[in-house]
């Protein structure tokens, strides 16, 4: 019994929510967002006392397969609602000496340690911005969201010894003692 998948998503009243098939299309303020489900889950619009709610429920809740997806799919859904009302947002952060970050019009360019200048182009619904060597990824959807803010930290990892690369906001680097302090202690 799958406790996440049983809680209904609550509808706001600027948001429209639309379901063909196994494809649901959720508009609001921020954006549109269309995903395809499973045909494990039903998807519902249920609506009572004037409160419109998204229900998902399986046919077999002693299917191991339907339980994994009766969840899953109820954790997208209510993503989906809430990035179309307020949007995603994850901060990354560039530390090394002379390391830059730039905007091109809607575009990234990072100078970050290699002989060339590294661009970096967004997806449509992706916005970035960039403050000092704070770089903020924005979107409705919260899985491109992460996966950009995954693509650019990859280009240069944090390095254990002096800390320099791209991390996230936050992220702890665990460091490393040099060659000299090993030898002296």
């Amino acid at each position: 019994m799958s406790r996440i998948g049983k809680k209904p998503i609550i509808i706001p009243n600027n948001v429209i929510v639309s379901i063909q098939g196994q494809t649901v299309t959720v508009k609001g303020p921020k954006g549109e967002l269309s995903q395809e489900f499973n045909p494990a889950v039903k998807i519902a619009l249920v609506e009572e006392d004037g409160v419109k709610t998204i229900a998902v429920t399986i046919s077999n809740e002693s299917d191991k397969n339907e339980r994994a997806q009766w969840g899953t799919a109820r954790a997208i859904l209510q993503n989906m609602v809430s990035g179309v009302v307020e949007t995603f947002s994850r901060q990354l952060e560039v530390n090394g000496v002379g390391y830059r970050i730039n905007m091109k019009g809607k575009d990234l360019v990072l100078n970050i340690g290699f002989s060339h200048e590294v661009p970096f182009v967004l997806p449509k619904g992706i916005e970035a911005t960039v403050e000092g060597n704070i770089i903020t990824i924005k979107g409705a959807d919260k899985h491109l969201v992460g996966e950009m803010a995954a693509n650019i930290r990859r280009l240069r990892k944090p390095e254990p010894y002096k800390g320099k690369g791209i991390k996230y906001v936050g992220e702890v680097v665990r460091r490393k003692a040099g060659k000299a302090q090993k030898a002296t202690a």
